[in-house]
């Protein structure tokens, strides 16, 4: 799940939160002073940091500064008692991931917890950046890339679509253009709006991501435009939206096709008037953000169908560019895949120097569905199964292994549709050639026909369900068990 470490100096509120954290699989450590607290992130993996804004021996932001300048990319979040906003917009600035004010919330807590151990995972630092210096691999006689042991070295790939995008980034990062990023589930949209940023005039200013996907219509306008003290239950303190954090700076909305009806109406006018008024609330509060938004559905075809509103698509659409996928990009391949080696080698403290070439042409052959990220985690599992000094095909899983057998209903690489959520790795079961039983020859029939029947709908669940005749839920266990 991820490490933590609670810096708070009220060991009554230290036991409980580390209790609560433990309960939910988290590994915590917990320390009663900023000295130890920086100590124990030096000498200890640790994925992300909770630390009280008034500590006995120094502030929260002494904390903060330390901490960034041993790892900048480490997720930060400072707990504080006072809820003073102008105090919230400098540690956001300074590079806190969040505020949270006390009493914390469990539900919310934990929210923002698991929102900051995705977006320290986030695929920014693969997609974008730096050029590696490279080295060729005898084995697969492929480039392996060389890079140093930060986290904030990026790769640009060397694909026309790649170095066209690019193109498109640089052209447009100077200028306060809106920008919709297109593309597919795991292809680096993210990342691609953090270069923008990077890239602009606002570079030093903050750069606040926030999903818009599966969120109800109360939490996203909590979210977005923040809310006042008792204008709604369980608001027991004023909170700052995404808006007023990324004030002087970016905000990235990404899947922002699946933000409630209602709430798009209210974004409208903050888009329009960029002033901002919190959910209870009676001020409006000025403000200068620019606008990344991202879809892996296309927002004119979405704004036809009556799922987005046409006049803010419109004020979205000064600027728009396209994430290719990875299958469309296959002379980027090896260089992401000895990326992702290079990286799971640091994390596992291993040394396998590179992949066999029968590996290399299984992972040109398989189509990605996942993109980048489905790339990440396939080779961070090969390097943790492989024991010799190269990743061999018995380390890949199943359908990447035996891609032509379990992949009937895929007869292209090329999707029909290219800006839907494909669906993540799908493991079905494997059956064995010397001694099949009828039960795991059921379910690979069983899963190949789920597989056919998601793909003449588009991925449409709901559809889905309603072809193979069983209920919605029982299409997501059936989903589920087999790790689609």
């Amino acid at each position: 799940m991820g490490k933590i470490l609670i810096i708070e100096d009220d060991t009554d509120m230290s036991l409980l939160l580390k209790r609560f954290l433990i309960k939910y699989g988290y590994e915590v450590d917990a320390v009663t002073n900023g000295k130890n607290g920086i100590a124990s992130f030096s000498a200890n993996q640790t994925d992300l940091v909770l630390c009280d804004y008034r500590l006995g021996d120094m502030e929260g932001v002494e904390v903060l500064k330390k901490i960034k300048d041993i790892e900048p990319t480490v997720p930060f979040i400072i707990m504080t008692g006072y809820s003073d906003i102008r105090t919230a917009v400098n540690v956001m600035k300074m590079g806190a991931f969040e505020y949270l004010t006390k009493p914390l919330l469990p539900d919310e807590t934990l929210q923002i917890i698991k929102r900051a151990l995705a977006n320290s995972n986030h695929l920014a630092n693969v997609f974008m950046g730096k050029t590696p210096d490279t080295q060729e691999i005898p084995e697969a006689g492929i480039p392996k890339p060389k890079y140093n042991n930060t986290k904030t070295d990026y790769v640009f790939g060397k694909s026309a679509h790649s170095k066209e995008l690019l193109r498109q980034i640089e052209l447009v990062a100077p200028t306060n253009y809106s920008v919709i990023i297109y593309g597919e589930s795991g292809a680096g949209k993210e990342a691609v709006a953090q270069t923008i940023h990077k890239k602009s005039k606002r570079a030093r200013q903050p750069f606040i991501a926030m999903d818009c996907g599966a969120m109800s219509k109360e939490l996203a306008g909590s979210e977005l435009f923040g809310h006042e003290k008792g204008s709604f239950t369980g608001a027991l303190t004023t909170k700052i939206g995404h808006f007023e954090l990324a004030n002087g700076g970016t905000i990235f909305l990404d899947e922002i096709a699946n933000l409630p009806y209602d709430v798009q109406s209210s974004l409208l006018r903050v888009v329009q008037e960029r002033k901002v008024k919190r959910v209870g609330g009676n001020k409006e509060i000025p403000i200068d953000v620019r606008i990344i938004v991202a879809s892996n559905e296309n927002l004119n075809d979405a704004y036809k169908r009556g799922r987005f509103r046409e006049d803010l698509y419109h004020r979205f659409n000064e600027f728009h560019l396209t994430v290719a996928s990875l299958r469309e990009r296959k002379e980027d391949l090896p260089m992401y895949a000895n990326y992702f080696l290079n990286i799971a080698n640091q994390e596992l403290e291993k040394n396998v120097e590179g992949f066999n070439p029968d590996v290399m042409e299984l992972f040109l052959k398989y189509p990605w569905y996942g993109n980048l990220r489905e790339m990440k985690n396939v080779v961070r599992r090969a390097v943790l199964l492989t024991e010799d000094t190269s990743v061999e095909a018995k380390s890949l899983p199943f359908e990447i292994s035996n891609f032509t057998r379990t992949t009937m209903a895929i007869a292209d690489d090329k999707p029909e549709a290219p800006l839907i959520d494909i669906p993540a790795v799908a493991t079905p079961p494997e059956i064995k050639d010397e001694k099949p039983d009828l039960k795991s020859v059921a379910l690979g029939a069983e899963y190949d026909l789920i597989i056919k029947v998601l793909k003449e709908v588009n991925y449409n669940k709901s559809k889905a369900a309603k072809v193979l005749n069983i209920d919605r839920k029982t299409l997501y266990n059936k989903m589920k068990a087999y790790n689609m």
